[in-house]
């Protein structure tokens, strides 16, 4: 078993969940600057698009800084000798680990067989592990799943990850039915924790679902006997979730601009085109999220639901801090 960097890693781990379309690196360097977790994930990439027309834009969602290490990179799909042609580029990038999904549950990625379309499928799933890791070479691989697909099925499901011993399981506690609306089952943590002293002691074990604080992910972890969390929408807007002090409204503010401006540090060829636009607005959803839970935040995200560069947003700030 290979745990990398996992063999020094200090517990309890506190990691972010990879959100497609939400945890880029300029959303992770934001954790740098406000409270950086155990581990960062990049947002999932498609083994089969690494090795087809879809290249140049995988490996954009792959690009990350030695300041995020340890950065594990996650991937999807179906067909196991993409998996390890995969794997070996993960390695050759840099990256300290590399993640299976096996729990999406978008239609797309399901009808590629991915995702937890592999919950059904426990035979192919070894098989890509075990390709995974042929490529990994000394890099760390692990996987994320889910407790089933339609019900409750850790104690068929996950013994035949767990023997293939990985370095990491995350579970999150809910079905692929239950998608993310359903109160996540913590309660069958302990049985996950006697599933991998069974099956994979040296396996660290993460759960994932509705943990919505630092104090809360702590208790769960001490309760159930795990060796950490991942944290998905809890922090979202919210950077300083592994932090021990509270930002004050000011400082939440000043955190809008100063993701504006890291993410025009990434796009600065494209800054006075129609291609900047059509991206920054892909941010504003982080402006919503940052701007909630104060008296005006209302008015002031139908505001930034309108800016249309780092400019506006400034002045859109700036505005508001004057009125307090």
């Amino acid at each position: 078993m290979e745990l990398g960097f996992w063999k020094k890693i200090k517990k309890p781990v506190m990691v972010i969940a990879p959100m497609s379309g939400v945890t880029d690196e300029p959303f992770r360097l934001m954790f740098l600057k406000y409270g950086k977790p155990s581990a960062f994930w990049t947002e999932f990439v498609s083994a089969d698009g690494l090795f087809s027309r879809g290249r140049a834009y995988c490996l954009g969602v792959l690009k990350h800084s030695p300041k995020e290490r340890p950065i594990v990179a996650q991937i999807f799909g179906s067909d196991p000798v993409n998996f390890e042609k995969t794997a070996s580029l993960i390695s050759e990038l840099g990256f300290d680990g590399i993640d299976i999904n096996m729990g999406c549950p978008d239609n797309g990625i399901e009808k590629q067989g991915a995702g937890s379309a592999l919950i059904k499928n426990p035979a192919l799933a070894v098989e890509i592990i075990r390709a995974t890791k042929l490529g990994a070479g000394k890099i760390p691989v692990s996987v994320k799943t889910r407790i089933g697909y339609s019900k409750n099925e850790i104690s068929e499901w996950l013994p035949a990850i767990l023997k293939e011993e990985i370095a990491v399981l995350t579970v999150h506690f809910r079905t692929r039915d239950d998608l993310y609306y359903k109160p996540a089952n913590w309660e069958l943590a302990k049985e996950v924790v006697k599933l991998r002293d069974k099956y994979s002691p040296k396996t660290l074990i993460l759960g994932n679902g509705d943990v919505k604080s630092l104090v809360e992910a702590k208790k769960l972890i001490k309760e159930n006997g795990l060796d950490g969390v991942m944290i998905g929408r809890a922090v979202v807007g919210n950077p300083w979730f592994f932090a021990k002090k509270l930002p004050t409204l000011k400082t939440r503010l000043e955190a809008i601009i100063k993701h504006a401006e890291i993410f025009d540090d990434f796009h600065k060829e494209e800054i006075n085109n129609k291609k900047y636009y059509k991206k920054f607005v892909s941010i504003r959803k982080h402006f919503h999220h940052y701007s909630k839970g104060f008296v005006g935040a209302r008015e002031l995200r139908d505001q930034l639901m309108k800016v249309k560069s780092t400019k506006e947003t400034k002045e859109v700030i700036k505005k508001f801090l004057k009125s307090l």
